[in-house]
């Protein structure tokens, strides 16, 4: 009886440690249901499946952002991209079209160089005949050194031809007769004749020979008859006699090639004509190498009319040309700078 009794104390400990087992195992269980139209299918897990279960679970939601803020980040650097392939575009058109630009001014400027390389070639052969014609022979140096020495040369030349008589008085006349001994057609003395006589018809118009001023004006129905005479520069005059009538008075100044009067037969003549001279410092001179005197054989009167030192009146013009030119040069600088 007592071990009966023990026994059934012992299995009713045994079934209580069972049971507290079994309840420690269900504990340690997770139970998912599934039910269907087939029925309800019983699935266990144990407790350590269930938190790998949500540890993946987070670690599954942590990536899901990740990914997304990455895709984000992603869109982001893509829309940076766009903007920047964008600028770029537009750099690399406006770039385009300053090099386009770039490429005209370059043909602009070669065509403007070609040209004025052209003119310069050009003005180089056209000095160089000019320094055929002015007698210069330094026809190899330098342009800008070339064209000083000719624009000088051309200067002092023209200065002379316009201040000291030179050329015809009259024009498409006949020359009746010279300077020199001779017998007068009226008295038949033999005399000097200290000028050069023109035959032209009455009425034909005299011009100034050279610039200057009109010193004498005098109307005579003997001599010379109507007289008129004009002061150069450097000590040189010319006189007209015979004259019909005046275009000028006294004291007016006149420019070479300006009309002054108009021939005709007054005073001592024995027909219509117009007796020209020429005098420096008042002494006459033969008129015919100063009406053959051009700027072509300019040179040939240094030979042909003596007693006058033209070496020193051709440096002294030179001078003053040489100083009127650097003056306008220095204008121009001027007038360049004020401008600019």
């Amino acid at each position: 009886m007592l071990n009966h009794r023990l026994g059934n104390q012992s299995f009713v400990k045994i079934k209580a440690v069972f049971i507290l087992a079994n309840q420690k195992i269900m504990t340690e269980r997770v139970v998912v249901s599934i039910s269907s139209i087939h029925g309800t299918r019983y699935f266990h897990f144990d407790k350590w499946f269930h938190r790998f279960l949500k540890g993946f679970g987070y670690f599954f939601v942590f990536g899901v952002l990740t990914i997304v803020g990455v895709i984000y980040y992603l869109l982001d650097e893509v829309d940076f991209a766009k903007l920047k392939q964008q600028e770029l575009e537009s750099k690399s058109t406006s770039l385009r079209e300053e090099v386009a630009s770039l490429r005209e001014l370059k043909f602009t400027l070669e065509n403007d160089l070609i040209e004025r390389e052209e003119k310069i070639n050009l003005v180089s052969y056209r000095l160089s005949d000019l320094e055929k014609v002015l007698g210069m022979n330094d026809s190899e140096g330098e342009l800008e050194s070339r064209l000083n020495t000719a624009a000088i040369t051309s200067s002092v030349r023209m200065m002379m031809l316009n201040q000291i008589p030179s050329g015809f008085p009259v024009r498409n006349a006949r020359i009746s007769s010279g300077y020199g001994r001779r017998k007068h057609p009226i008295t038949g003395k033999t005399s000097v004749h200290r000028g050069q006589d023109f035959a032209v018809n009455i009425g034909t118009p005299v011009y100034a020979s050279a610039d200057g001023v009109v010193e004498v004006i005098r109307s005579s129905g003997k001599g010379s008859g109507n007289f008129l005479r004009l002061q150069h520069n450097y000590g040189f005059c010319s006189s007209y006699s015979h004259l019909q009538r005046f275009k000028v008075k006294n004291g007016d100044f006149v420019q070479k090639g300006d009309l002054i009067a108009y021939s005709g037969n007054s005073g001592l003549s024995s027909g219509p004509h117009l007796h020209y001279e020429i005098r420096f410092i008042g002494r006459s001179l033969d008129p015919i190498p100063f009406v053959d005197w051009t700027i072509n054989n300019f040179e040939s009167i240094f030979d042909k009319v003596r007693g006058i030192r033209w070496e020193s009146l051709v440096n002294k013009v030179e001078l003053r040309v040489s100083s009127q030119l650097q003056l306008s040069s220095q204008r121009v600088v001027q007038l360049a700078a004020s401008s600019g």
